[in-house]
């Protein structure tokens, strides 16, 4: 009997310890955002490290399991660098940082997001190249990346991306050529304008795809 009743107070019990858990390391890769970006407009001001609780922060919007699935800070007026910690939002649906003056490289654990519908990092001053991790993000559905500074190829391993609808990776430096194989065979040439290094499509094997990191 005894037994027993340890078990039941067990069940009752571990859910109220994972969750908080679960909360401070969501809370903590947002905050690693904050430190990481200045915020002029204090949209950022209610992000609290000390609350346990991130999804009482404005600009996020959390599951009935307390779960953070979207971050919306489009147009917010932040510059900074994006962070790895990010990767760590394990049921994000929508990172909506577009508009805004973010520098540096996409960091490539945002391949980790394996519930993003949509990565929208349009109109910054980001660099580098784009992450082939992204290729794992296997329910993207939209993928904009325009209007940045980003260089070098378009990874190939892109093509994977079976659920993608919209790509726009227009307005950058990239190079190399334009794969054409999966989901990237219904995409038209709108979604890669303004790269002036870019050489065109790789069509029927009259402009061969070359692997190489560099152009």
């Amino acid at each position: 009997m005894a037994i027993c009743t340890f078990f039941h107070l067990l069940l009752v019990v571990l859910p109220i310890i994972v969750q908080p858990a679960t909360a401070n390391v969501e809370g903590d890769a947002l905050f690693a955002l904050r430190r990481a970006v200045k915020d002029p407009g204090l949209v950022l001001q209610s992000w609290d490290p000390t609350l346990v609780d991130p999804c009482t922060w404005f600009h996020v919007t959390c599951d009935s399991d307390n779960r953070i699935t979207r971050l919306d800070l489009g147009n917010a007026k932040l510059s900074g660098r994006l962070v790895p910690e990010l990767g760590k939002l394990e049921r994000l649906q929508y990172l909506e940082l577009y508009m805004n003056e973010l520098a540096g490289p996409i960091p490539k654990e945002l391949g980790n997001l394996k519930s993003l519908l949509s990565l929208d990092l349009y109109h910054n001053n980001l660099t580098g190249s784009i992450p082939s991790s992204l290729s794992k993000l296997s329910n993207l559905k939209f993928l904009r990346l325009n209007g940045n500074r980003l260089s070098g190829r378009i990874p190939r391993e892109l093509t994977k991306l079976g659920s993608l609808k919209i790509l726009d990776v227009s307005n950058n430096d990239l190079c190399g050529t334009i794969p054409t194989a999966g989901s990237f065979s219904k995409f038209t040439e709108e979604s890669y304008m303004n790269n002036s290094r870019l050489e065109g499509p790789e069509l029927m094997g009259f402009v061969r795809y070359d692997a190489g990191g560099s152009c």
